[in-house]
């Protein structure tokens, strides 16, 4: 069978089981963790469950497989893990409450990054069928004595779309490849988080993860495993999108947490691991947007409302030991004019600081940042990021996610200069030569030809509008205009409009399916369907493009 032909007979099957149980049924930058009472960060348990769906249930008998498949089939569709009457509270009384449940949701709280959820989390406390699996051995035991989980999930997707060949769907995200079905990405956290809840004592945690799949190319650092995209542009590859160690010290305001190592970019909607998204397919303001920062960051919540976060990262998307590393300059020029110049000059200290404010009623958000704040200078992704997302709830079953930013980096080289593109060819850049055969950083498109470098900037605008039908099932409506000035981002200076259209199914809290229409347009002429990695020009102006992918959480 052909790719082209299982994409197809996959979006059918996705498509056909997502819309069917939505008909059947009609009447939350973290993953959210489930309380131990079985609800969500202290939501209510869901209406669906009785109280005869509790941890009685919970399999004990058996093996480890035998358990994990029973504890399967004992949430098959409930909203939610089985209710332990028994267990803390797994919010503060003095909170906001919680906006939004997961599922059908992709978190709990309206999402903020660089912080595991402040005064929302109790240790041991996401729902994860290998945990459960684990839990009667002796392995187990002491993982939960020592409050360490291990869980992750498997994410396949597949696509049709009007463009063809090899990473022809970009600049639209993260499904690199038309007509094809792939495995998106393997993910496996090894964590301990600090309890969040209780003002009495100061606790820790950490996180270990390991991605495989399409979607390392969405997260890889330069100078860690890059090689895989840069050198070889590998279609599958790996990356460590997080390691950091954090430290709760409630005793400061309501509370302070302090993340060190290498973490997601604390700002935007969306997020590279799949269960944190809206959708499968990701906007244009996302794929092109700031991915990880290694650093230190604090967050402090001053009231119950209002918390502040500041921290110094090495630049973005960039490994720390790049840092005051320099390589030999194989041709001298007027943009590099010595014989040596820095292997990336964005990894250099940088802040990061945002606002977080919530109204009581927890109805609307607001979370401004900066981030990756340095001179800006040309770098593997050295974006100087500042902007907000904005999260409103009109209803309870209705709310929008609202994003702008704007981005810009400085000396960028003026691809549109004759001199630039030879200084290119002879390796005269810190991203051009053997070391960036493929996916290098695009130059810009300066609008005075004769200029060498000049600055590139992009506005965004991005909303999604969510209906919940019912306590398993989402819609959701994209709207976006991604405003790629100088095309330093997506290789064409032009505006994208992009509306897509998905729905969220959950079968359990452990299997969803979310099956999707997007369609992209440029105002400036062909930008979709081509590949400069291998020399394609593109060749379409619009792109249509149904989709879809399931996760299974384990």
């Amino acid at each position: 069978m052909n790719s082209r032909h299982f994409a197809s007979c996959a979006m059918a099957l996705a498509l056909s089981a997502a819309i069917g149980a939505a008909a059947a049924h009609a009447e939350d930058i973290n993953i959210p963790a489930s309380a131990s009472d079985g609800t969500t960060d202290g939501a209510t348990p869901a209406a669906a469950s009785t109280p005869a769906y509790n941890v009685s249930l919970i399999p004990t008998g058996g093996n480890v497989f035998t358990r994990m498949a029973d504890y399967y089939k004992l949430e098959w569709g409930q909203a939610g893990p089985p209710v332990d009457p028994n267990a803390p509270a797994g919010r503060r009384d003095d909170y906001p409450p919680q906006p939004v449940t997961q599922p059908p949701y992709p978190f709990t709280e309206w999402p903020y990054g660089a912080a595991t959820l402040l005064g929302a989390n109790r240790p041991n406390s996401v729902d994860s069928p290998l945990m459960v699996a684990l839990a009667p051995t002796g392995f187990g035991k002491f993982l939960s004595d020592a409050h360490i989980q291990a869980y992750g999930w498997v994410e396949a997707g597949a696509n049709l779309s009007t463009s063809h060949g090899k990473g022809g769907n970009a600049p639209a995200g993260y499904d690199y490849n038309p007509n094809t079905a792939q495995m998106d990405q393997t993910v496996l956290y090894i964590e301990r988080t600090p309890d969040t809840v209780q003002r009495d004592h100061i606790d820790w945690g950490f996180r270990i993860s390991g991605i495989y799949g399409v979607d390392y190319r969405y997260t890889i650092s330069d100078g860690l495993g890059s090689n895989q995209l840069t050198k070889s542009n590998k279609n599958y590859g790996w990356d460590l999108p997080m390691e950091y160690a954090e430290l709760y010290i409630p005793q400061v305001a309501k509370g302070l947490l302090i993340r060190a190592g290498r973490f997601i970019s604390i700002p935007d909607i969306e997020a590279q691991l799949a269960p944190n998204n809206y959708m499968y397919s990701h906007s244009m303001t996302y794929t092109f947007d700031n991915f990880t920062n290694t650093g230190v960051m604090a967050t402090l919540a001053l009231t119950k409302n209002l918390w502040v976060q500041a921290g110094i990262v090495a630049g973005t998307d960039t490994f720390a030991g790049n840092a005051g590393v320099n390589r030999t300059n194989p041709f001298p020029n007027p943009i590099y004019p010595n014989s040596t110049f820095k292997k990336d000059p964005g990894a250099i200290p940088s802040f990061s600081g945002c606002v977080r404010y919530q109204t009581s009623d927890a109805n609307t958000d607001i979370y401004a940042c900066i981030n990756g704040i340095n001179s800006g200078t040309y770098g593997y992704n050295n974006l100087q990021w500042k902007g907000f997302t904005l999260y409103h709830k009109f209803t309870d079953k209705f709310h929008v996610a609202f994003e702008t930013y704007n981005v810009h980096e400085t000396n960028v080289p003026n691809v549109n200069n004759p001199t630039v593109l030879n200084i290119e060819s002879n390796g005269g850049t810190p991203f051009s030569g053997p070391n960036f055969r493929f996916n290098a950083p695009d130059g810009a498109q300066c609008n005075d030809h004769a200029t060498l470098t000049c600055r590139s900037n992009v506005q965004a605008e991005l909303a999604y509008w969510n209906y919940q039908l019912t306590p398993l099932t989402n819609l959701t409506l994209r709207t976006e205009y991604f405003d790629d000035m100088q095309g330093q981002r997506t290789g064409v200076a032009t505006g994208y409009e992009g509306v897509a259209f998905g729905v969220q199914h959950w079968l359990s809290p452990q299997i969803e399916l979310r099956p999707e229409i997007a369609y992209y347009r440029a105002d400036a002429g062909k930008a979709f369907d081509g590949n400069s990695n291998i020399g394609v020009p593109d060749a379409r102006q619009q792109e249509l493009i149904l989709s879809g992918d399931a996760i299974i959480h384990f």
